[in-house]
C-alpha cells in the first residue's frame, strides 16, 4: 500500500510538470503564434453592440508582454480584464463593460505583445478588427514620425514611445481625451492607422512617456498639422516630426540653496520680478537669466540672523507678467556657506582657447591685478573678466603656448560676491594641449536659411558639444576633441536669439530644425567621426532629407 501511494504521488508530479513547458531536445522553435479563430464571426461585421468580450484563439500557448503599453483600441474602449496576463494560454481574452457604438469599426492593435510561451517568438504588429455595422471601414494613413531634434530618449532618459492619433474634428477639440484612432510607431518611426472611417480629422503625434495614450500638453514632444485631414481615400508616406512642446509658465517650488534660496518654475519664463514680503530679508539680490527655470534670491543670513537656530518662514512675491502670487519657505541657515572657486572643466586646455574657472556664488568683482600667471617660473601677462553669459565664471585670456604648463594663483579675497563674500586662495595647474591631438570639421551648406541659425556638433547625450550662431555657408570647427558627433541646425526664424519650441495650444509650430543624415544609413542622424590631425568636410543640402555619401 505504501509503495502504491508513493507511485501515485510521483505520477501526479510528472503529469502536472508536463502540462506546459519547453520541449526537451530538437530544433529551437522560431515560428510565431498563429491565430486560428475568435468568438466573433469570421466576416467580423454586424457584431452586436452588446458584445462584452473578444476572444482570440491561437495554435500554441501564448503570453502577453507589456500589454498595457502595447495594446491600443480604436475607438477607445475601457477594458476591465485581459487574459492571459503573464501565464500561458492558447487564447487571449479582453472584457469590457461599455456598449459599443453603432456602425463603427473597432481595431484592437496588440503591437508586439503577443509572444509564444516557450521561445518568446513575437507575432508582430498583430491587429484584430470588427464592425458593428454592415462593413469594415478599410481606409488607412501610414507614414513616419521622428524626433525633430534627433533625440532617442526623453529628458528623463526613457526610450521614445512615439504614437500617432486622429481626433474627429468638432466645434470644441478636447485633446485631453484619447484620440479616436491611435497607433504606435515602430523602432524606425513607421506607423499605420488602419480601418479608418471617412471624415475630417486632426492628426497629432507625440512621445507618450507615461503610456496613457493621451498627449500631455507641455510635457511631451508633439507633432501636429494645422490643417485638418479630409479623409476620403487612404494616405501613405505622411511625414511627421515631433518637437519639444512649450510649457506654460508655472511656479513649482522654493528650495534652500547656497547663499539664499532658489525659486523654481516650469516653462522657462522670460522675466520674473521678485520682492520680499515681510520683515526679512531686508537686503537681498535677485538674479535670473532669461528663459531659465530658476530664480536665485541672495541674502546674508548670518548678518540678518535668519534661521540661525530655528527655521523661519520667509515670504516672497513673484510676477512673471502672466501671473502674480506670494509663496513662502521655511528657511534654516546651512552649516556651511563658504564661497569657493574651482576648475570643473579640464586641466588640459585646447589650443587657441581661454582658461575658465567657476564659483558656487555669483561673481560680482575680481582683482586680477593681484593674481599671478606663471609658466616655467616666468610670469605671463594676461587679462581676466567675468563671463557675460554666466556670471559664476571667470575667463582668463593670455598668449597660451601649446605644450606648456601653467600655474594661475588666485589669492584670498580677490574674487568676491554679494555681501562681502570672498574665496580662499586657490592655485590652478593646467597645460595647453598640442594641435595634433585635435581634429577639425567644416560643413559646406547649400540652400541655407535666410535667418541666422545655430549649427551644432552633438555629443552622445545629444547635447551641443560645439556650436556657432551664424548665417555663413561654410562653417568650420577647429580644435575638436576626437570622438563621434552628430550634426544639427536650429534656425532662429524670428531672430530673437532663442530657438522656440512648439506652442501646441495656440497651433504655433516650432522653429525649423535640420538633422544631417547620409543616404543608406538607418540611424536618424549620421555620425561624424573626428580623429586627431584629420580635417573632415561634409556637403549638406538643407532641402534634402538625406545627403549623398562623399
Amino acid at each position: 500500500m505504501k509503495q502504491f501511494l508513493l507511485w501515485l504521488f510521483a505520477s501526479l508530479i510528472l503529469v502536472s510538470c508536463a502540462r506546459v513547458g519547453s520541449p526537451v531536445g530538437g530544433d529551437k522553435d522560431s515560428i510565431a503564434p498563429k491565430m486560428i479563430g475568435s468568438n466573433i464571426d469570421s466576416s467580423r461585421v454586424n457584431v452586436p453592440r452588446t458584445t462584452k468580450e473578444l476572444r482570440i484563439d491561437f495554435d500554441e500557448y501564448i503570453q502577453l508582454k507589456d500589454i498595457s503599453k502595447n495594446l491600443i483600441i480604436s475607438p477607445p474602449i475601457k477594458y476591465s480584464k485581459i487574459i492571459p496576463s503573464s501565464t500561458g494560454n492558447k487564447y487571449l481574452e479582453i472584457q469590457w463593460k461599455d456598449t459599443l457604438q453603432a456602425s463603427t469599426t473597432y481595431n484592437f492593435n496588440f503591437g508586439n505583445s503577443v509572444v509564444d510561451l516557450n521561445e518568446s517568438n513575437v507575432l508582430p504588429y498583430f491587429n484584430f478588427a470588427f464592425s458593428t455595422g454592415e462593413k469594415l471601414d478599410d481606409l488607412y494613413i501610414s507614414g513616419t514620425i521622428v524626433d525633430a531634434l534627433g533625440s532617442e530618449k526623453s529628458a528623463e532618459g526613457k526610450e521614445n514611445n512615439l504614437v500617432v492619433g486622429l481626433y474627429q474634428v468638432k466645434d470644441t477639440m478636447n485633446y485631453r481625451q484619447k484620440p479616436y484612432y491611435i497607433s504606435k510607431a515602430d523602432t524606425d518611426g513607421y506607423f499605420e492607422l488602419n480601418y479608418l472611417t471617412p471624415g475630417k480629422y486632426k492628426i497629432v503625434g507625440f512621445n507618450d512617456e507615461n503610456s496613457n495614450s493621451i498627449y500631455d500638453i507641455g510635457k511631451e514632444n508633439v507633432a501636429f498639422q494645422k490643417d485638418e485631414i479630409d479623409l476620403k481615400a487612404s494616405i501613405s508616406g505622411l511625414k511627421l516630426k515631433s518637437y519639444p512642446s512649450k510649457k506654460a509658465v508655472r511656479y513649482k517650488e522654493m528650495a534652500i540653496s547656497t547663499g539664499g534660496v532658489t525659486m523654481l518654475f516650469e516653462g522657462n519664463p522670460d522675466k520674473v520680478v521678485v520682492k520680499t514680503v515681510g520683515e526679512k530679508p531686508t537686503d537681498y539680490q535677485v538674479t535670473h537669466r532669461s528663459r531659465s527655470d530658476s530664480v536665485k534670491i541672495w541674502f546674508d543670513a548670518a548678518k540678518e540672523n535668519i534661521g540661525a537656530t530655528v527655521s523661519e518662514n520667509l515670504k516672497f512675491s513673484y510676477d512673471t507678467g502672466l501671473k502674480q502670487d506670494t509663496v513662502s519657505i521655511f528657511y534654516k541657515k546651512p552649516a556651511k556657506e563658504e564661497m569657493t572657486i574651482a576648475n570643473p572643466f579640464s586641466n588640459k586646455l585646447a589650443p587657441e582657447t581661454d582658461f575658465r574657472f567657476s564659483s558656487n556664488y555669483i561673481i560680482d568683482k575680481i582683482q586680477p591685478e593681484n593674481w599671478k600667471l606663471e609658466s616655467d617660473s616666468i610670469s605671463q601677462s594676461f587679462t581676466a573678466k567675468i563671463s557675460e553669459l554666466d556670471s559664476t565664471q571667470v575667463i582668463v585670456n593670455s598668449d597660451f603656448v601649446t605644450g606648456k604648463k601653467y600655474k594661475l594663483t588666485v589669492p584670498k579675497n580677490t574674487v568676491g560676491s554679494f555681501y562681502n563674500r570672498s574665496s580662499e586662495s586657490v592655485r590652478f595647474d593646467f597645460e595647453v594641449a598640442k594641435p595634433q591631438d585635435f581634429g577639425s570639421f567644416t560643413a559646406h551648406l547649400q540652400n541655407l536659411p535666410s535667418q541666422k541659425f545655430w549649427i551644432q556638433l552633438l555629443n552622445e547625450k545629444n547635447e551641443p558639444a560645439y556650436q556657432q550662431y551664424t548665417n555663413a555657408a561654410d562653417v568650420k570647427f577647429v580644435n575638436l576633441k576626437p570622438g563621434s558627433y552628430k550634426l544639427r541646425i536650429l534656425v532662429d526664424n524670428n531672430e530673437n536669439g532663442v530657438w522656440d519650441s512648439s506652442d501646441f495650444e495656440n497651433e504655433v509650430s516650432a522653429e525649423d530644425a535640420y538633422l544631417f543624415k547620409k543616404v543608406g544609413e538607418k540611424e536618424v542622424m549620421s555620425k561624424i567621426n573626428i580623429r586627431p590631425m584629420w580635417e573632415i568636410n561634409e556637403n549638406w543640402d538643407l532641402t534634402k532629407e538625406e545627403q549623398s555619401i562623399n
